[in-house]
């Protein structure tokens, strides 16, 4: 017998959501048949088999969330395959995957001050202590606490686990959270001279290649561990897609050599296969900075946006509405594009990330 890992998926990816199995138990397979479809970071993969050989056991059903090198499925008679299985989309590892994060013990958080009997009440409630607000003797959490608490959730209905694109947003929210050292500008650019119904996405990724051009650190990747910088030569935008799922983030490359009606057709054909959920993994890696278009919803101006680890930018644009302006030394009633731009401030300064605003701004300024 031997036993099907789940193989790394690249990019140091840790984990995986079974979304379907192609195979049933006691079924006869051959080597790289497709074997079990998986969701990780945004995308839906399929994994093949490594092996030739009767299927004696599946480790995982549809839902179940597995770390990578945790078994999926047992082989009789298996021949082995060199390849040990290659996952259809994903990129060549080029590092050990994460070790599985271990489970977060209630009331273990740094910081939170509990006496061990009110420790343990909260693990039988399934409480976090660090969503308790302590009313105790020097900020420490009670027993009344927790149980408060518990009735608050339990009135909000059971808790249900994140799964696919939310949760994978989630673990990109909370690494940024954990390594970023966020800062933001704010402007607004005059765009009453462009042509109405113009293009204003691809206008905003013509602006961020203006800005990247005087301020290259912008279009950078920093490697916390190390401290080391990349300034990155070509500019692959990450455009930031919304969905019913979740948010999904697709990278459109080169776009300094690129037309605008290539833009077009990309950010088109990008759309189109986030919405089909059949954009392959590597069309989601690699983005040296990214594009928050959030002003299409038709509400908000700015924003503080959030930088993805190892990106060091986001550009994020505000709704187009008119405003009283001074123009020629009069007032006048222009239409203006609110603009933001969170940068992280252990690689970029203050001064590099105003010019790069400013150069958005006079290209965005410029008529249609």
């Amino acid at each position: 017998m031997r036993t099907f890992n789940l193989p790394d998926l690249g990019e140091g990816l840790s984990e995986a959501e079974i979304v379907a199995w192609h195979v049933s138990t006691g079924d006869r397979v051959v080597t790289d048949q497709p074997l079990v479809s998986v969701e990780t970071d945004k995308a839906v993969v399929e994994v093949p088999s490594p092996y030739s050989g009767t299927l004696l056991a599946l480790h995982a059903a549809a839902g179940d969330i597995i770390h990578i090198g945790s078994p999926l499925a047992d082989f009789e008679d298996a021949g082995v395959h060199e390849d040990k299985g290659t996952v259809v989309g994903s990129v060549p590892p080029t590092e050990a995957a994460a070790a599985p994060p271990t489970e977060r013990e209630p009331g273990r958080e740094a910081g939170v001050r509990a006496m061990p009997a009110v420790r343990a009440l909260a693990r039988k409630l399934g409480v976090d202590l660090v969503g308790v607000d302590a009313t105790g003797p020097g900020g420490s959490v009670t027993a009344e606490d927790v149980k408060r608490y518990a009735s608050a959730m339990s009135k909000a209905g059971p808790a249900k686990a994140l799964h696919g694109v939310r949760r994978a947003m989630a673990q990109k929210m909370e690494q940024s959270h954990a390594e970023i050292v966020p800062a933001s500008v704010y402007d607004q650019a005059d765009v009453e001279a462009w042509i109405e119904g113009g293009d204003v996405t691809v206008r905003l990724i013509r602006a961020i290649v203006a800005g990247c051009r005087i301020s290259p650190m912008l279009n950078a990747w920093y490697n916390g561990q190390d401290k080391t910088v990349r300034v990155v030569d070509t500019i692959d935008v990450g455009m930031a897609i919304n969905t019913d799922d979740g948010l999904f983030v697709a990278v459109m490359r080169n776009v300094a050599n690129r037309t605008d009606a290539d833009l077009r057709r990309g950010l088109n054909n990008l759309k189109q296969a986030v919405e089909a959920r059949q954009i392959p993994l590597e069309e989601m890696r690699g983005a040296t900075i990214t594009l928050s278009n959030f002003g299409v919803s038709g509400a908000g101006r700015f924003a503080n946006l959030v930088v993805v680890p190892p990106q060091v930018a986001i550009v994020g644009a505000g709704t187009i509405k008119p405003q009283v302006l001074a123009h020629n030394g009069k007032p006048a009633v222009h239409r203006v594009l609110p603009l933001s731009l969170t940068f992280d401030h252990r690689v970029v300064t203050g001064i590099e990330a105003a010019r790069f605003l400013k150069a958005m701004l006079t290209a965005l300024e410029q008529p249609a």
